[in-house]
């Protein structure tokens, strides 16, 4: 197999990764403002000097790729609830029904979070890819709560896939940045170092 063939092959894997937490997201956090916590503006962490941009926005993969297939991606949910609505606006959303949705964010669980990312990773692949949550973790970073996440699948073809995440939750954003990893790629270093710069502000 080509050099420009396994480069193509771990730049469509990082984008698939981006695209799959975006669905993540959307479809376990719901709109609501969470009432009982600060807002948050940004998530900032360093990226090593060894990732460089992936084409979109938000992703970074390794300047080694093909021989090196780690990425890292960052995504924020913004539920937009601090907008000013006109009096218009606030009948119309109230009248939508949309004003009972609750807000479900921090009570993820490793079930409720394996079994969408079981749904989103089979759909996007087209196959089991025996996706498997191996540790659930709540966090906390500069007192906003959250969950670190790891876990592994293995497309057909392909060698096994790790990932960590880390999801951080506040008033009106979730952040998400995911460290993956090929099982051969030698990175775990750069992504502890990298997590530990994680800060919310």
């Amino acid at each position: 197999m080509s050099a420009k063939l396994f480069k193509l092959i771990g730049i469509f894997t990082a984008v698939v990764l981006a695209g799959v937490s975006g669905m993540l997201i959307c479809d376990t956090i719901h709109s609501h403002a969470r009432e009982n916590l600060q807002d948050a503006k940004e998530c900032v962490f360093i990226i090593p000097p060894e990732y460089i941009p992936g084409g979109k926005t938000g992703l970074f993969i390794n300047k080694d790729n093909p021989m090196e297939s780690s990425s890292i991606s960052y995504n924020v949910y913004y539920n937009e609830k601090d907008k000013v609505m006109t009096n218009r606006e606030a009948a119309e959303y109230i009248a939508s029904g949309k004003a009972d949705v609750v807000d479900e964010s921090l009570a993820l669980t490793k079930d409720i979070y394996e079994n969408n990312m079981i749904g989103a990773y089979d759909k996007e692949y087209g196959e089991n890819v025996n996706y498997s949550v191996s540790s659930f973790d709540k966090i906390s970073i500069d007192g906003y709560p959250g969950f670190k996440i790891d876990s592994s699948y293995s497309p057909s073809g392909e060698s096994q896939i790790y990932q960590t995440v880390y999801m951080i939750i506040s008033k009106y954003r979730t952040f998400t940045i995911t460290f993956q990893r090929a099982a051969d790629d030698e990175c775990e270093q750069f992504f502890e170092e990298s997590a530990a710069t994680i800060h919310i502000r």
